[in-house]
């Protein structure tokens, strides 16, 4: 029984994070339309619109729901909470926190209320990325994982990824003035 759960459990998770990687990517192509002529601009707002309700209402809260039940089904059902399973669930808490931000903008956003640039929603779209390496690495590695370790890991991860954007920021405000 506990494979089972584990596999759902997993599905779960991969359609969640799947919505938390592209949700604050229609945040960001929401924000950006705000520039365009107010034509083009209502016209890809709308869609947006319907294509982050029909996201954040029918696969990331179903998805974040079902992953709180099936991993704290999993939790039962493996009898103890060791030290790495403590840790995974501090993060997945983090991920919690950063999926209910991503609500907060959200409902401001479609108010007409834009709380950051698109350059800064950039940034915080990462947020996920960040939680799923943490996660993942601590479920496959485990004990095998010194503490030290891995926040150095983590570190670095998030050094090349904030070096990433700024290379992507850079290349796009070039490209945008040619």
């Amino acid at each position: 029984m506990y494979l089972y759960v584990k596999a759902i459990h997993i599905i779960f998770i991969v359609t969640w994070f799947a919505g938390l990687f592209y949700m604050p990517r229609l945040l960001i192509y929401y924000r950006e339309a705000c520039d365009k002529p107010e034509i083009e601009k209502g016209i890809i707002q709308d869609q947006l619109s319907i294509m982050m309700k029909r996201l954040w209402y029918g696969i990331i809260w179903p998805s974040a729901i079902l992953t709180i039940i099936f991993g704290g089904w999993m939790a039962y059902l493996y009898g103890s909470i060791p030290q790495w399973l403590a840790v995974k669930i501090l993060f997945v808490c983090a991920l919690y926190f950063y999926h209910f931000t991503i609500q907060f903008l959200y409902k401001k956003q479609i108010s007409g209320y834009f709380l950051y640039s698109s350059n800064q929603l950039r940034v915080w779209n990462e947020i996920a990325t960040i939680l799923l390496v943490a996660i993942v690495m601590l479920v496959s590695v485990k004990q095998a994982l010194s503490a030290l370790w891995g926040i150095i890991g983590l570190a670095c991860f998030i050094i090349i990824l904030l070096s990433a954007i700024k290379i992507y920021k850079s290349m796009r405000t070039r490209n945008a003035s040619k």
